[in-house]
């Protein structure tokens, strides 16, 4: 039998192992934590950013995310690191007031600009508001017919388990959607995607947001996310089907998609 001062200290062990928070290494038991910083930081200008960084065509890659979604009338959603909405809006209309929309997030300062934004739009009755952590989703087994994830994993300590956690709450037969920043196939894009990342992203959040650290962060954060054909192959051993993941803007952003069996 294992003495539980030896267990404790095992799990102490665990939570203390590195893992990376940008290109720098911190202790796996702290990263959250900094994770959470920066996006209190960002998040009254989050919108703005999002605009500017992508000079407006991450609407186009939410666009496509919800054509694929398949959400229907009375569907359950959930949208972990909702963030701002984006997305949990444009489910709102497809569930209708007979369905029902979970924005998640861990990050309290984003998930107040959300309700903020949303309650403003005057999206009310159909969609629930918890700050939750993606490795540890406080919903029951079976509860949602789609869950999405946008441009949140990249900032997940433990991707595999919250991949895990996502397929659980999953009906049999639902549908996780991961967009997120991801490799360009192009040499000549990944070079030029590079210098724009690591000048601009932090000159227009420091003129912008008044950070430029934060920024500094998103695009290490990026380069550092598992490319396509591994997360393609995370999802799988998370235990979903028919894997697939889509290429946008050659492959700068890609959707992945995949079915709970």
């Amino acid at each position: 039998m294992t003495d539980p001062q030896t267990k404790h200290a095992e799990t102490d062990a665990s939570q203390d192992e590195s893992t990376h928070f940008g290109y720098r290494q911190v202790r796996r038991s702290e990263k959250a934590g900094q994770v959470a910083e920066v996006f209190h930081s960002v998040a009254g200008k989050y919108d703005v950013m999002n605009d500017l960084m992508s000079m407006g065509i991450h609407r186009l890659w939410k666009r496509f995310t919800i054509e694929l979604s398949g959400v229907r009338p009375g569907h359950r959603v959930l949208d972990i690191a909702g963030g701002t909405g984006d997305l949990t809006m444009k489910f709102s209309d497809l569930v209708g007031r007979d369905g029902q929309v979970v924005l998640a997030d861990i990050n309290a300062s984003m998930l107040q600009v959300g309700r903020s934004r949303l309650t403003d739009r005057g999206y009310v009755g159909n969609i629930e508001y918890v700050q939750a952590d993606a490795e540890h989703l406080p919903f029951p087994d079976n509860s949602f017919n789609a869950v999405s994830i946008a441009f949140g994993l990249r900032n997940v300590t433990d991707k595999d388990q919250a991949l895990r956690d996502m397929c659980r709450v999953l009906k049999p037969g639902g549908k996780l959607l991961v967009l997120e920043f991801s490799k360009p196939t192009n040499p000549l894009l990944n070079k030029a995607y590079d210098l724009y990342s690591f000048n601009a992203l932090p000159l227009m959040g420091q003129l912008i947001a008044g950070d430029s650290s934060s920024y500094q962060y998103l695009a290490e954060s990026i380069r550092m996310h598992p490319d396509q054909d591994t997360l393609k192959g995370m999802m799988d051993t998370a235990g979903f089907v028919q894997t697939r993941y889509h290429n946008m803007t050659g492959g700068i952003v890609a959707l992945h998609v995949g079915v709970k069996p």
